[in-house]
């Protein structure tokens, strides 16, 4: 039965509109986004395959694009607006530390950071830099390394932290482990970038390590 034909409070576009996105399976709202669906299959048919395919949400979402493209009901364009739409939600939450308001809520900060790190196959070494009012200046992503471990350089961060005239700064690296717990080696490192960074006067007001879903805070945990 297509999807036209069902009550409009089971059809997903009218369901939103009445409950709330939030209201949405992950097929009804991956069934918006496919829009149409294929003869004898409905988007939320073809949702429900999908996300039984690659076995979640995200899994789908960070499908390469010749994979994605095999998929019934997908094609180069409908990568390419999913690409989109998840770039979309990173300048969101972007936006969120941006506008002008000093950092108020952990949980804002942690998103961003998770949104920008948790991904990458790789471990990254980032910095949020912010003025004397903690409004955010800048965000780079100055050091990559392997799956276990970057080579972080100090004298880099205090260089680029100069460079953006920044008053403190929080540090975020990703463990392509998955787990957020940080390490000996990160309390180190987090000391010596304290120590460095407190010669010139700036301070570092957090250190957070981004898992898969979860986050650790040094302020938070007391380190």
């Amino acid at each position: 039965m297509a999807i036209s034909h069902w009550p409009a409070a089971e059809r997903p576009r009218e369901k939103l509109c009445l409950r709330g996105p939030a209201s949405l399976s992950d097929a009804e709202l991956l069934a918006i986004f496919l829009r149409t669906g294929v003869r004898g299959r409905t988007a939320v048919d073809i949702a429900r395959e999908l996300l039984h395919e690659y076995g979640s949400l995200r899994a789908l979402c960070e499908a390469d694009r010749a994979r994605f493209c095999q998929g019934a009901g997908l094609g180069p364009a409908k990568y390419v607006q999913l690409q989109a739409a998840l770039e979309l939600g990173r300048r969101h939450l972007h936006e969120t530390l941006t506008r002008g308001d000093a950092l108020s809520n952990p949980g804002d900060t942690r998103n961003y950071l998770t949104a920008r790190l948790r991904d990458h196959p790789h471990e990254v070494f980032a910095c949020l830099f912010l003025d004397t009012r903690h409004r955010v200046i800048a965000f780079e992503e100055l050091f990559r390394g392997t799956i276990d471990g970057a080579s972080v350089h100090p004298r880099e961060i205090v260089k680029r932290a100069l460079a953006h005239n920044a008053a403190a700064l929080i540090l975020a690296h990703n463990h392509p482990s998955g787990v957020a717990e940080p390490s000996q080696s990160d309390l180190r490192l987090t000391e010596r970038l304290r120590d460095a960074l407190r010669l010139v006067d700036i301070r570092v007001i957090d250190h957070v390590v981004i898992g898969d879903g979860q986050s650790a805070s040094f302020a938070e945990m007391g380190l």
